[in-house]
């Protein structure tokens, strides 16, 4: 089928040009003056986000799978729900989700064609002062925001990009500010300490928002209480007003008691695997009684808490995709996440022998991550993905042989080549991780869950064409 807004393209051609388009701009670089530009490129569209109630999170790990289970909470009980999160799996369309389902390609052809014009005036004026073109997180953030005010959701879930005071994504005012766990993480962009990590991040935090945190290390905490009280915010802290009573994990994910300012919620299903979903699932449900109680926590019908958290997912974490032997993947692509993967890994894959497949982009701690992996493995395979980023094989060789010695590892060129030695290395009645980098996830998916990942590109993060 033909759409008349790309004459003589089909709508997956219509929709590759215009991925090609928005990924063919820059990262974003200039940091100080995209919230301008994304402000502007709204202004000119009517200032849509303006008509919009928010649920804005950030953190260092656990936003996007905490964005998800807050989107699935609300939309259970009866919301019509946007949901802006990052990174893609496999096509850009993921990133903007209507009730549930990524923005179809008709709609998104549709949407650009309004929006280009726009993009194309400010991308104008910008270089006309000297400054750059929109980056595509900014032009991805204008669209997510279109698309939402034009559905008329009943409240958006937007995830930051990266940080939050200057995320081109802080031009929302988010009624609910969820931050979950900080860490060291970016540190070209954040400094090297987790107080300039939770600076950058409260920025999120609006005059007389409800802000709901996760647990968080001291450094972290003394920040967000100071940013709370100067913008007269309520504060629901994990550990103070809410907590994790009782986890059982099972095949299927985990059991869960979960208590929170308003309630007990006790015998809640949620199909996710891991001590850090459980952590999620907390702050989701803290989130979701804030946003429906207009900044006091409302108890949640238990039928619509089950419901919610039953059709919640979240694809690239602790996410199985084959089976003899087992593979998980999961997105952790720093030694914080690694960590937080390394809490539940043992309760997933059993007493099975565990294969390492990493891949890592030259911009990330390596090594870091690597140490974290090793004591979990009994042998690593590592790669590269497609990603330019990408550090080389050679070179991500030597930094394990470093943590693991020679004998438990193995180099690879290609994804595909390090499946199949990881799968022979495993047996059948082993399991492989696939670990390190987004991007990882998503050409592994894209190789087992071939059904499920006809997209139009390859993953990619937040704040970079290609993924983390």
């Amino acid at each position: 089928m033909t759409t008349p807004l790309f004459p003589g393209l089909t709508l997956a051609d219509a929709e590759r040009e215009i991925h090609a388009h928005i990924f063919d701009r820059r990262p974003e670089g200039d940091h100080e003056s995209k919230l301008r530009r994304v402000s502007r490129a709204l202004s000119y569209l009517g200032d849509p986000q303006d008509s919009l109630r928010i649920v804005h999170v950030t953190g260092t790990n656990g936003k996007t799978s905490t964005s998800r289970m807050t989107e699935a909470l609300l939309r259970a009980h009866g919301l019509h729900t946007g949901l802006f999160t990052s990174p893609h799996l496999h096509s850009l369309r993921e990133r903007i989700q209507i009730d549930g389902a990524p923005l179809g390609q008709e709609a998104l052809v549709e949407l650009w064609q309004r929006v280009a014009p726009v993009i194309h005036r400010v991308d104008t004026y910008s270089l006309r002062i000297g400054g750059p073109r929109m980056s595509f997180f900014e032009v991805l953030t204008v669209l997510g925001l279109v698309a939402f005010a034009d559905a008329r959701v009943d409240g958006a879930v937007v995830e930051v990009g990266i940080g939050g005071r200057r995320d081109a994504t802080n031009v929302v005012d988010g009624e609910v500010a969820v931050l979950t766990p900080m860490g060291l993480d970016h540190t070209a962009y954040f400094g090297d300490s987790v107080t300039g990590v939770a600076l950058e991040k409260t920025g999120i935090i609006k005059s007389h928002a409800t802000v709901v945190s996760a647990l968080q290390v001291d450094e972290a905490a003394v920040v967000i209480t100071a940013a709370a009280r100067k913008r007269h915010a309520s504060l629901l802290w994990e550990g103070a007003h809410m907590s994790v009573e009782a986890r059982e994990a099972h095949a299927g994910g985990q059991t869960l008691t979960l208590r929170t300012a308003a309630a007990t919620y006790a015998d809640v299903e949620v199909p996710m695997h891991g001590d850090f979903q459980a952590q999620n699932a907390l702050t989701a449900i803290a989130a979701t009684e804030a946003f429906l109680g207009h900044g006091i926590p409302r108890e949640l019908p238990i039928e619509r808490v089950r419901e919610g958290f039953a059709n919640a997912s979240s694809p690239g974490r602790m996410e199985q995709v084959a089976t003899s032997p087992m593979v998980l993947v999961d997105a952790a692509h720093n030694p914080h996440g690694i960590s937080a993967l390394a809490a539940s890994l043992r309760e997933t894959v059993g007493e099975r022998a565990l294969v390492g497949v990493i891949a890592v982009l030259s911009d990330k701690d390596g090594a870091g991550i690597l140490a974290g992996i090793e004591p979990l493995v009994d042998a690593v395979v590592v790669t590269r993905t497609s990603s330019p980023r990408a550090m080389e094989p050679h070179e991500l060789g030597d930094l394990a042989r470093e943590a693991f010695g020679d004998a438990r590892v193995t180099e690879a060129l290609s994804v595909d080549e390090a499946l199949a030695r990881a799968v022979e290395l495993a047996g059948p009645s082993g399991a492989v991780l696939c670990t390190g980098s987004i991007t990882l996830v998503g050409e592994v998916r894209a190789v087992l869950t071939p059904a499920e990942t006809t997209g139009t590109d390859a993953a990619g993060d937040a704040n970079s064409p290609v993924a983390a």
